[in-house]
């Protein structure tokens, strides 16, 4: 599993990472973690408000913190 966490660095995005990585280690699942900072890179993939959150390539979180429940949710396969 492949999780991007796509923002410049704010405080959103900080958080967004840091309960990505809170969210997979309580479920104890094996995935890739990639933080994009690149603006351009976000711009390409039509991202006009971080934070953003791709999973596996699918943009599941655009200009909000889900919760860690939320998240944990998507990572199991549901919303």
């Amino acid at each position: 599993m492949k999780i991007e966490v796509l923002g410049t660095g704010c405080v959103k995005c900080k958080r967004l990472e840091k309960l990505v990585h809170q969210a997979v280690e309580e479920l104890g699942i094996t995935a890739e973690i990639v933080k994009v900072e690149d603006i351009e890179e976000i711009m390409n993939r039509g991202i006009m408000i971080t934070p953003a959150l791709y999973i596996d390539g699918e943009a599941r979180a655009v200009g909000r913190v889900p919760s860690l429940d939320e998240i944990k949710s998507m990572l199991k396969g549901g919303n």
